[in-house]
């Protein structure tokens, strides 16, 4: 039977250990083929163009970029505490006398300025007395005005909810609203409508394909963002293939339900391309501000002294119990981890699971970012993948904030992504956006063979011996990706039986000394094109 389609005259690479190369691709019925070319075949002389598998980021919240990009206000990482103000300001003007204004990611560098009362009343005077929240770079914290704490309910005598901080400066609140406090604003703020909720999430799939990406695990979802999957594959415009992660706990989000109620509706939502197949559960925050769970303690200051940890989200029987259930009921889970206690106790937890005979679910350390070196080769022997996410791996303005609450030799000793290949596990790329700020998985690329800034704007390298080679950091952007998702018998290869998901780049990665600087010209989706630079 002759095939749809045949790219020919291209540098094909499979990621088909037993067929690395090609010089052409054959399509049909939206998969890989080896079929010919028959009368009736497209053909396309590709003229010596890199050709590779479609990239798979198997941890981002695109319905949370792509409402970012419509409906809210965006600066950069580097904006200082005047330039978000002047942001905000110029947004303002554009609202309506209450209405809110959301946006962010403001550098975890500014914790402590944003920590006093009176970087509250610049944002209220440059908003115009408006509600306003504004997330970090994490999207775990919240930079809020005084308009926002009142309609949240937020007084000097509000107690700190269980998993947040209500920062207080002589007891007042002073805006700043870390991990589980900031739900109490997010409870209030106006949700979009359906309608937006699918735009959110088509504008998101958009960018993505614009980087090459045609499969992701969204790592949070609501059943506004699932109900959205669903809708646009059933009227034909879901072009990737979306795994979502249903929260047990929500210390960040406020979404609504949770849990075993939201684990119930799950079926509802599954179509061809979308696959709610896995859980997520919080178990701990994150370290700038003193949230992830550490096996030693952190720097001593004046709130927390020299003994403190951190703590996690749940009790090691409450989260083997979470994992039990979810595996009982067909789930996968994906579990963030930031500190090297949350890490050993879920791996703790993943034992248990394996020994009452669940050999075949799916399991994610989410981030990783520390880990302690006893348990580097248990994530090999447990079957748990390392979903290394953001792009940590490289100078940056999160490890500098990391680097203010962490002794140096330690904060240093982040992703230990060579180990982790080394052991034999199973490691797959994320880039968290928009967390990072692009889902460019180039510049991760880029940075796990470097370990240094691929764009050269820090000096210096993150723990140069931790680098990995270029055929594994595609692959941990591929292949890795697609198995630790569940998604790796339909994508992430080139191989006969798999869908046809592939990019055609501007250059070949394998023999340019800019591989961050590599450019999607065209992404192809089950034998479709849906971008074209």
């Amino acid at each position: 039977m002759a095939a749809d389609l045949v790219l020919t005259n291209a540098v094909v690479y499979t990621l088909d250990n037993a067929r690395p190369w090609a010089s052409s691709l054959a399509v049909s019925g939206g998969k890989v083929v080896d079929d010919v070319a028959g009368p009736d075949t497209e053909v396309l002389d590709l003229g010596g163009e890199f050709v590779m598998p479609g990239l798979v980021d198997v941890h981002n919240h695109h319905a949370m970029a792509g409402r970012a990009e419509l409906f809210e206000l965006t600066f950069g990482a580097d904006a200082g505490i005047e330039d978000i103000l002047a942001a905000v300001r110029a947004r303002a003007a554009s609202l309506g006398p209450d209405e809110w204004l959301t946006g962010g990611a403001w550098a975890s560098t500014l914790v402590a300025e944003l920590s006093v009362p009176a970087a509250r009343r610049a944002l209220d005077e440059a908003a115009g007395g408006r509600p306003v929240s504004l997330s970090d770079d994490s999207r775990h914290n919240r930079w809020v005005s005084s308009r926002a704490l009142e309609l949240a309910g937020i007084t000097a005598a509000t107690p700190d909810p269980p998993g947040g901080v209500v920062v207080r400066d002589g007891g007042e609140p002073s805006g700043l609203l870390l991990e589980a406090a900031g739900v109490l604003v997010e409870r209030v703020i106006a949700g979009l409508t359906p309608e937006q909720h699918r735009r959110a999430s088509r504008r998101a799939i958009e960018v993505l394909h614009g980087f090459g990406v045609t499969a992701f695990q969204d790592a949070g979802v609501s059943t506004d963002i699932l109900g959205a999957l669903r809708s646009l594959d059933l009227a034909g415009e879901l072009d990737a293939w979306a795994v979502s992660s249903l929260l047990v706990n929500d210390p960040i989000f406020g979404f609504d339900p949770i849990g075993a109620p939201l684990l119930e509706l799950a079926g509802e939502y599954r179509t061809e391309h979308h696959r709610p197949d896995f859980v997520k559960i919080f178990l701990d925050g994150v370290p700038p501000t003193r949230t992830a769970a550490f096996l030693e303690p952190y720097l001593p200051d004046d709130t927390h002294g020299s003994c403190f940890h951190g703590a996690t989200t749940m009790p090691p029987a409450e989260l083997t119990g979470w994992l039990l259930t979810a595996a009982a009921a067909g789930f996968s889970a994906k579990v963030h981890c930031t500190g090297d206690a949350s890490v050993r106790q879920f791996l703790d937890a993943v034992e248990e699971v394996r020994a009452a005979g669940y050999a075949d679910t799916r399991f994610q350390v989410a981030h990783g970012q520390f880990v302690h070196p006893d348990d580097l080769p248990r994530f090999a022997a447990l079957g748990v993948a390392a979903d290394i996410s953001p792009f940590l791996w490289v100078p940056g303005v999160i490890p500098e904030a990391i680097a203010e609450v962490l002794p140096a030799a330690r904060a240093s000793r982040m992703q230990p992504n060579r180990t982790l290949l080394d052991t034999g596990a199973l490691v797959a790329g994320g880039s968290d956006w928009p967390v990072s700020e692009s889902p460019n998985a180039w510049e991760g690329i880029a940075g796990l063979v470097t370990r240094a800034d691929p764009h050269g704007r820090r000096p210096g390298a993150l723990w140069p011996e931790q680098a990995i080679t270029l055929a594994e950091a595609i692959e941990v952007f591929t292949l890795g990706g697609a198995r630790a998702c569940g998604l790796g018998d339909v994508t992430g290869a080139l191989t006969p039986g798999r869908s046809a998901d592939f990019v055609v780049l501007d250059r070949n990665p394998f023999r340019t000394a800019e591989v961050a600087e590599t450019k999607v010209v065209e992404t192809w989706f089950a034998g479709r094109r849906v971008f074209r630079r």
